[in-house]
């Protein structure tokens, strides 16, 4: 079974959006993009060139991936333009009719079949970078096993989130983590654990049976209402 795993970049309030450039990606009206660029240190540069310094096969959503082929092809000699562009590259899109960029190949209709058969395979471990609508579909169909989630040190407001409505309930088992130079938390989540519920409250009194029972009837006629 090859291992998937996710790559984003998140601000404290869980904006993914256009981390890399302001042109990045301005739908929704979106004028914060290259929001990340001024924490990048060496550090980052290490943790980044260890997970590409590995056999690795990459799965991209559509507009990522759009992003990605206009880029890395010429690149020159980044760092990262070799790895990137000797990858093989699953796109899912239910738009695009081909796909140019050396070594890609499209999913097809059924992207969550599409990406358990690959698991199922021989091969690199997967990683996707970027794509936010594609791991929205992967974490409700349960396909992801690793989540790198760098956070860093500012909120924004608005912008496309990594969990938004609609995002299944999941526990996750923190394995690593680190903070660069400039207070960007890369921590390393397993999925897969169980949410473990419980209640700090004491064994309800009299006033607390009525504070319930006035909640629940609240948001009865609010349902009611709507």
């Amino acid at each position: 079974m090859r291992k998937l795993w996710v790559n984003t970049f998140l601000t404290l309030d869980g904006v993914m959006q256009a981390p890399g450039g302001p042109e990045e990606d301005t739908s929704g009206g979106f004028t914060h993009g290259g929001w990340s660029v001024k924490y990048w240190d060496e550090q980052m540069n290490e943790v980044l060139g260890a997970a590409m310094g590995k056999p690795f096969d990459l799965l991209l959503g559509r507009r990522t991936y759009e992003i990605f082929a206009a880029h890395w092809p010429r690149a020159g000699d980044h760092s990262a333009a070799a790895p990137l562009n000797n990858a093989t590259k699953y796109v899912a899109s239910r738009t695009l009719k081909k796909v140019e960029w050396q070594n890609s190949q499209l999913l097809g209709p059924d992207v969550p079949k599409a990406v358990a058969k690959l698991k199922r395979g021989e091969g690199p471990e997967i990683q996707v970078h970027g794509s936010g609508n594609l791991i929205h579909t992967l974490l409700e169909h349960r396909l992801v096993d690793e989540l790198r989630i760098w956070t860093f040190p500012l909120v924004l407001g608005t912008g496309k989130r990594l969990f938004d409505t609609g995002t299944v309930p999941a526990g996750l088992e923190l394995v690593d983590t680190t903070v660069s130079t400039t207070g960007v938390t890369i921590a390393t989540y397993k999925t897969g654990a169980a949410i473990g519920y419980g209640s700090f409250a004491i064994e309800p009194n009299q006033t607390e049976l009525d504070r319930r029972k006035k909640v629940a009837q609240e948001g009865a006629t609010a349902d009611h209402a709507s």
